[in-house]
Protein backbone atom coordinates (compact mmCIF):
# COMPACT_ATOMS: atom_id res chain seq x y z
CA UNK A 1 0.00 0.00 0.00
CA UNK A 2 0.91 3.59 -0.08
CA UNK A 3 0.76 6.38 2.12
CA UNK A 4 -2.09 9.18 1.13
CA UNK A 5 -2.75 11.98 2.53
CA UNK A 6 -6.47 11.38 1.71
CA UNK A 7 -8.98 14.28 1.57
CA UNK A 8 -6.66 17.17 0.24
CA UNK A 9 -8.96 19.30 0.87
CA UNK A 10 -7.78 19.19 4.50
CA UNK A 11 -4.86 20.64 3.42
CA UNK A 12 -6.56 23.77 2.90
CA UNK A 13 -5.69 23.82 7.27
CA UNK A 14 -2.28 25.36 5.76
CA UNK A 15 -3.66 28.25 5.18
CA UNK A 16 -3.49 28.88 9.20
CA UNK A 17 0.45 29.22 8.72
CA UNK A 18 0.51 32.52 6.82
CA UNK A 19 -2.55 33.77 8.94
CA UNK A 20 -0.61 32.47 12.13
CA UNK A 21 2.77 34.37 10.60
CA UNK A 22 0.61 37.66 10.10
CA UNK A 23 -0.84 37.51 13.76
CA UNK A 24 2.73 37.59 15.20
CA UNK A 25 3.85 40.05 12.94
CA UNK A 26 0.84 42.31 14.15
CA UNK A 27 1.45 41.43 17.44
CA UNK A 28 5.30 42.51 17.46
CA UNK A 29 4.71 45.63 15.77
CA UNK A 30 1.72 46.44 18.19
CA UNK A 31 4.32 45.38 21.29
CA UNK A 32 6.73 48.00 20.12
CA UNK A 33 4.74 50.70 19.64
CA UNK A 34 3.71 50.15 22.87
CA UNK A 35 6.64 49.87 24.17
CA UNK A 36 7.47 53.62 22.49
CA UNK A 37 4.23 54.90 24.17
CA UNK A 38 5.57 54.10 27.46
CA UNK A 39 8.89 55.48 27.48
CA UNK A 40 11.89 56.60 24.90
CA UNK A 41 13.96 54.41 23.21
CA UNK A 42 17.08 55.36 25.30
CA UNK A 43 15.57 54.34 28.57
CA UNK A 44 13.70 51.09 26.77
CA UNK A 45 16.98 49.17 28.10
CA UNK A 46 16.63 49.86 31.28
CA UNK A 47 12.68 49.53 32.05
CA UNK A 48 12.50 46.39 29.82
CA UNK A 49 14.08 43.25 30.29
CA UNK A 50 16.49 42.06 27.69
CA UNK A 51 15.84 39.58 24.63
CA UNK A 52 17.44 36.13 25.03
CA UNK A 53 18.45 34.77 21.81
CA UNK A 54 16.02 32.11 21.92
CA UNK A 55 13.12 34.22 21.49
CA UNK A 56 14.93 35.43 18.02
CA UNK A 57 13.49 31.73 16.91
CA UNK A 58 10.35 31.51 18.87
CA UNK A 59 8.65 32.76 15.75
CA UNK A 60 9.80 29.82 13.51
CA UNK A 61 9.37 27.56 16.54
CA UNK A 62 5.59 28.37 16.59
CA UNK A 63 5.59 27.79 12.80
CA UNK A 64 6.89 24.70 12.64
CA UNK A 65 4.92 23.39 15.69
CA UNK A 66 1.76 24.08 14.02
CA UNK A 67 2.80 22.42 10.81
CA UNK A 68 3.25 19.42 12.06
CA UNK A 69 0.14 19.32 13.44
CA UNK A 70 -1.77 20.08 10.59
CA UNK A 71 -0.06 17.46 8.97
CA UNK A 72 -1.60 15.07 11.66
CA UNK A 73 -5.07 16.23 11.53
CA UNK A 74 -4.89 16.15 7.77
CA UNK A 75 -3.76 12.26 7.88
CA UNK A 76 -5.78 11.28 10.23
CA UNK A 77 -8.78 12.49 8.82
CA UNK A 78 -7.88 10.98 5.57
CA UNK A 79 -9.63 7.67 7.12
CA UNK A 80 -9.07 5.24 4.06
CA UNK A 81 -7.41 5.06 0.80
CA UNK A 82 -7.87 4.35 -2.80
CA UNK A 83 -5.94 0.85 -3.96
CA UNK A 84 -6.30 -0.69 -7.71
CA UNK A 85 -7.44 -4.57 -7.65
CA UNK A 86 -7.64 -6.38 -10.83
CA UNK A 87 -10.18 -9.10 -10.37
CA UNK A 88 -12.81 -11.25 -11.88
CA UNK A 89 -15.71 -9.67 -11.96
CA UNK A 90 -19.45 -10.17 -13.75
CA UNK A 91 -21.70 -7.64 -15.07
CA UNK A 92 -24.76 -9.82 -15.64
CA UNK A 93 -28.12 -9.01 -17.36
CA UNK A 94 -30.92 -11.59 -17.08
CA UNK A 95 -33.18 -11.64 -19.90
CA UNK A 96 -36.10 -13.43 -19.45
CA UNK A 97 -38.51 -14.83 -21.96
CA UNK A 98 -42.28 -13.88 -20.86
CA UNK A 99 -44.16 -14.45 -23.55
CA UNK A 100 -47.07 -16.79 -22.84
CA UNK A 101 -45.56 -19.73 -24.02
CA UNK A 102 -43.27 -19.61 -20.70
CA UNK A 103 -46.71 -20.59 -18.75
CA UNK A 104 -46.83 -24.20 -20.06
CA UNK A 105 -46.17 -26.77 -17.43
CA UNK A 106 -44.28 -29.32 -19.00
CA UNK A 107 -41.40 -28.03 -16.69
CA UNK A 108 -42.68 -28.17 -13.00
CA UNK A 109 -44.35 -25.82 -11.75
CA UNK A 110 -43.75 -24.02 -15.66
CA UNK A 111 -41.24 -22.78 -17.66
CA UNK A 112 -41.22 -19.26 -16.01
CA UNK A 113 -40.70 -20.22 -12.71
CA UNK A 114 -38.52 -22.39 -13.85
CA UNK A 115 -36.47 -19.69 -15.14
CA UNK A 116 -36.69 -17.45 -12.32
CA UNK A 117 -35.54 -20.28 -9.77
CA UNK A 118 -32.70 -20.72 -11.94
CA UNK A 119 -31.95 -16.91 -12.12
CA UNK A 120 -32.50 -16.77 -8.22
CA UNK A 121 -30.11 -20.05 -7.64
CA UNK A 122 -27.39 -18.37 -10.37
CA UNK A 123 -27.44 -15.01 -8.09
CA UNK A 124 -26.86 -17.11 -4.63
CA UNK A 125 -23.59 -18.62 -6.15
CA UNK A 126 -22.22 -15.27 -7.55
CA UNK A 127 -19.84 -12.59 -5.12
CA UNK A 128 -18.95 -9.19 -6.01
CA UNK A 129 -21.43 -9.41 -9.56
CA UNK A 130 -23.41 -6.86 -10.65
CA UNK A 131 -26.49 -8.08 -12.04
CA UNK A 132 -29.95 -6.53 -13.75
CA UNK A 133 -33.00 -8.00 -15.33
CA UNK A 134 -34.49 -7.52 -18.45
CA UNK A 135 -38.08 -9.12 -19.83
CA UNK A 136 -39.09 -9.28 -23.06
CA UNK A 137 -41.66 -10.82 -25.47
CA UNK A 138 -42.80 -8.95 -29.04
CA UNK A 139 -41.04 -5.92 -26.75
CA UNK A 140 -38.61 -5.76 -24.18
CA UNK A 141 -38.11 -3.22 -20.80
CA UNK A 142 -35.69 -3.60 -18.27
CA UNK A 143 -37.24 -4.22 -15.00
CA UNK A 144 -33.91 -3.62 -12.84
CA UNK A 145 -30.96 -2.31 -13.58
CA UNK A 146 -27.21 -3.85 -12.81
CA UNK A 147 -27.20 -4.19 -9.13
CA UNK A 148 -25.60 -5.70 -6.36
CA UNK A 149 -28.44 -5.74 -4.09
CA UNK A 150 -29.33 -9.32 -4.78
CA UNK A 151 -32.33 -9.46 -2.34
CA UNK A 152 -33.75 -6.03 -4.15
CA UNK A 153 -33.41 -8.14 -7.62
CA UNK A 154 -35.08 -11.46 -6.18
CA UNK A 155 -37.99 -9.32 -4.94
CA UNK A 156 -38.83 -7.99 -8.52
CA UNK A 157 -37.71 -10.84 -9.93
CA UNK A 158 -41.47 -12.43 -7.75
CA UNK A 159 -43.85 -10.13 -9.34
CA UNK A 160 -42.74 -11.01 -13.28
CA UNK A 161 -46.04 -12.95 -15.14
CA UNK A 162 -46.13 -13.28 -18.65
CA UNK A 163 -49.00 -9.97 -18.46
CA UNK A 164 -45.68 -7.57 -17.44
CA UNK A 165 -45.15 -7.15 -21.38
CA UNK A 166 -48.08 -6.05 -23.89
CA UNK A 167 -46.81 -7.31 -27.01
CA UNK A 168 -46.64 -10.79 -27.02
CA UNK A 169 -44.12 -12.75 -29.60
CA UNK A 170 -40.60 -13.64 -29.36
CA UNK A 171 -38.34 -10.82 -30.54
CA UNK A 172 -34.83 -11.28 -29.52
CA UNK A 173 -33.40 -8.53 -31.47
CA UNK A 174 -35.41 -6.25 -29.53
CA UNK A 175 -34.92 -7.98 -26.31
CA UNK A 176 -30.76 -7.10 -27.43
CA UNK A 177 -30.98 -3.90 -28.27
CA UNK A 178 -32.54 -3.36 -24.73
CA UNK A 179 -29.57 -4.71 -23.47
CA UNK A 180 -27.17 -2.93 -25.08
CA UNK A 181 -28.27 0.14 -24.04
CA UNK A 182 -28.28 -0.81 -20.07
CA UNK A 183 -24.55 -1.94 -20.83
CA UNK A 184 -23.58 1.48 -22.07
CA UNK A 185 -21.65 2.34 -19.19
CA UNK A 186 -19.88 -0.96 -18.88
CA UNK A 187 -16.46 -1.82 -21.27
CA UNK A 188 -17.66 -4.52 -23.95
CA UNK A 189 -15.70 -7.44 -22.95
CA UNK A 190 -16.75 -7.19 -19.59
CA UNK A 191 -20.74 -7.44 -20.71
CA UNK A 192 -22.53 -11.00 -20.11
CA UNK A 193 -26.04 -11.69 -20.40
CA UNK A 194 -27.96 -15.16 -19.60
CA UNK A 195 -30.97 -15.65 -21.62
CA UNK A 196 -33.67 -17.89 -20.48
CA UNK A 197 -36.34 -18.67 -23.15
CA UNK A 198 -38.32 -22.11 -24.26
CA UNK A 199 -36.53 -20.98 -27.63
CA UNK A 200 -40.02 -20.35 -29.96
CA UNK A 201 -38.89 -17.28 -32.35
CA UNK A 202 -41.97 -15.52 -33.91
CA UNK A 203 -39.84 -12.89 -35.07
CA UNK A 204 -37.05 -15.64 -37.11
CA UNK A 205 -34.51 -12.61 -36.24
CA UNK A 206 -32.31 -14.44 -33.60
CA UNK A 207 -29.59 -13.99 -36.08
CA UNK A 208 -28.95 -10.42 -35.97
CA UNK A 209 -29.85 -10.30 -32.26
CA UNK A 210 -26.63 -12.47 -32.41
CA UNK A 211 -24.49 -10.36 -34.52
CA UNK A 212 -25.83 -7.38 -32.77
CA UNK A 213 -24.64 -8.94 -28.90
CA UNK A 214 -21.16 -9.95 -30.82
CA UNK A 215 -20.12 -6.39 -32.37
CA UNK A 216 -21.03 -4.77 -28.56
CA UNK A 217 -18.77 -7.31 -27.30
CA UNK A 218 -21.94 -9.40 -25.34
CA UNK A 219 -21.32 -12.83 -24.63
CA UNK A 220 -24.38 -14.70 -23.83
CA UNK A 221 -25.49 -17.89 -22.12
CA UNK A 222 -28.43 -19.19 -23.60
CA UNK A 223 -30.70 -21.37 -21.02
CA UNK A 224 -33.31 -23.61 -22.61
CA UNK A 225 -36.56 -24.17 -20.79
CA UNK A 226 -39.18 -26.47 -21.89
CA UNK A 227 -40.01 -30.19 -22.98
CA UNK A 228 -39.17 -31.79 -26.57
CA UNK A 229 -42.62 -32.97 -26.97
CA UNK A 230 -44.27 -29.48 -25.42
CA UNK A 231 -47.48 -28.87 -23.45
CA UNK A 232 -50.33 -26.91 -24.39
CA UNK A 233 -50.14 -22.97 -23.24
CA UNK A 234 -52.58 -22.10 -20.46
CA UNK A 235 -54.76 -19.01 -20.88
CA UNK A 236 -55.39 -16.49 -17.67
CA UNK A 237 -57.75 -13.98 -17.22
CA UNK A 238 -57.20 -12.15 -13.70
CA UNK A 239 -55.26 -15.47 -12.59
CA UNK A 240 -57.85 -17.34 -13.56
CA UNK A 241 -57.40 -20.69 -15.67
CA UNK A 242 -59.78 -20.28 -18.89
CA UNK A 243 -58.42 -23.10 -20.92
CA UNK A 244 -55.46 -23.66 -23.43
CA UNK A 245 -54.50 -21.29 -26.44
CA UNK A 246 -55.81 -22.50 -30.07
CA UNK A 247 -55.04 -21.93 -33.41
CA UNK A 248 -57.62 -20.84 -35.99
CA UNK A 249 -59.30 -24.08 -36.47
CA UNK A 250 -59.92 -24.54 -33.07
CA UNK A 251 -56.70 -27.29 -32.17
CA UNK A 252 -54.77 -27.03 -29.12
CA UNK A 253 -51.61 -25.03 -29.76
CA UNK A 254 -48.57 -27.36 -28.55
CA UNK A 255 -45.51 -25.37 -27.34
CA UNK A 256 -41.99 -27.14 -27.62
CA UNK A 257 -38.75 -25.79 -26.73
CA UNK A 258 -36.90 -25.09 -29.72
CA UNK A 259 -32.99 -25.05 -28.61
CA UNK A 260 -31.40 -24.36 -32.76
CA UNK A 261 -31.84 -20.21 -31.89
CA UNK A 262 -30.97 -20.90 -28.34
CA UNK A 263 -27.61 -22.62 -29.39
CA UNK A 264 -26.86 -20.55 -32.66
CA UNK A 265 -27.07 -17.06 -30.23
CA UNK A 266 -24.57 -18.92 -27.64
CA UNK A 267 -22.31 -20.00 -30.81
CA UNK A 268 -21.48 -16.79 -32.08
CA UNK A 269 -20.61 -14.71 -29.06
CA UNK A 270 -18.67 -17.22 -27.76
CA UNK A 271 -21.37 -18.20 -24.80
CA UNK A 272 -22.64 -21.35 -24.03
CA UNK A 273 -26.06 -23.55 -24.24
CA UNK A 274 -27.51 -24.89 -21.20
CA UNK A 275 -30.60 -27.14 -20.26
CA UNK A 276 -33.22 -25.86 -18.06
CA UNK A 277 -35.23 -28.66 -16.71
CA UNK A 278 -32.97 -29.40 -14.47
CA UNK A 279 -32.94 -26.68 -12.00
CA UNK A 280 -29.48 -27.73 -10.14
CA UNK A 281 -27.48 -28.82 -13.27
CA UNK A 282 -28.89 -25.40 -14.93
CA UNK A 283 -27.41 -23.82 -12.17
CA UNK A 284 -24.20 -25.14 -12.25
CA UNK A 285 -23.74 -24.90 -15.66
CA UNK A 286 -25.11 -21.19 -15.92
CA UNK A 287 -22.25 -20.34 -13.51
CA UNK A 288 -19.53 -22.52 -15.08
CA UNK A 289 -20.56 -20.49 -18.71
CA UNK A 290 -20.09 -17.20 -16.47
CA UNK A 291 -16.81 -17.65 -14.89
CA UNK A 292 -15.83 -18.80 -18.55
CA UNK A 293 -16.25 -15.59 -20.32
CA UNK A 294 -15.39 -12.94 -17.11
CA UNK A 295 -13.25 -10.75 -17.43
CA UNK A 296 -10.17 -8.94 -15.67
CA UNK A 297 -11.10 -5.70 -14.79
CA UNK A 298 -9.04 -2.84 -12.82
CA UNK A 299 -11.12 -1.17 -10.06
CA UNK A 300 -10.61 1.01 -7.55
CA UNK A 301 -11.47 -0.44 -4.05
CA UNK A 302 -11.45 1.98 -1.39
CA UNK A 303 -9.56 0.15 1.67
CA UNK A 304 -9.84 1.09 5.53
CA UNK A 305 -6.54 -0.25 5.95
CA UNK A 306 -4.25 2.38 4.80
CA UNK A 307 -0.77 3.41 6.09
CA UNK A 308 -0.50 6.55 8.23
CA UNK A 309 1.94 8.75 9.88
CA UNK A 310 -0.27 11.23 11.97
CA UNK A 311 0.93 9.47 15.28
CA UNK A 312 4.53 11.08 14.39
CA UNK A 313 3.26 14.37 13.06
CA UNK A 314 1.61 14.88 16.19
CA UNK A 315 5.17 13.56 18.43
CA UNK A 316 6.97 16.16 16.50
CA UNK A 317 4.46 19.15 16.53
CA UNK A 318 3.99 18.16 21.00
CA UNK A 319 7.71 18.17 20.78
CA UNK A 320 8.70 21.62 19.73
CA UNK A 321 5.36 23.31 22.13
CA UNK A 322 7.17 21.74 24.88
CA UNK A 323 10.45 22.81 23.42
CA UNK A 324 9.02 26.45 23.25
CA UNK A 325 7.65 26.16 26.85
CA UNK A 326 10.76 24.99 28.47
CA UNK A 327 13.59 27.17 26.34
CA UNK A 328 11.53 29.79 27.23
CA UNK A 329 12.62 31.91 30.07
CA UNK A 330 9.47 33.44 30.75
CA UNK A 331 7.67 30.23 31.06
CA UNK A 332 5.31 31.38 28.65
CA UNK A 333 4.29 31.88 25.30
CA UNK A 334 5.58 35.73 24.35
CA UNK A 335 7.37 36.20 21.40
Amino acid sequence: MNWTLGNNWYLLLLLLLPLLGIIMVAYLKWKNQRKSIFAEARFQEELFEKKSGFSKVMPILYLLATLFLVLSIVDLLSGSEEVKSKQKMNNVIFLLDVSNSMNAQDVEPNRLDEAKNIIINTMGKMKNDKVGIVVFAGEARSIMPLTTDFQTVETYLGGVETSIVKIQGTDYLRAMQTVVDKFKNIPKGARQVVLLSDGEDNEGNEKPAAKLAAKEGISVVTVGIGSEEGAPIPEYVFGQLMGYKTDMNGQTVISKRENLALKNIADQTTGSYVDGNNLENATTQTIDGLRKSASSSESMVKSNNAIHYYQYFLGVSIFLFMLIFLLNPKRDFNI
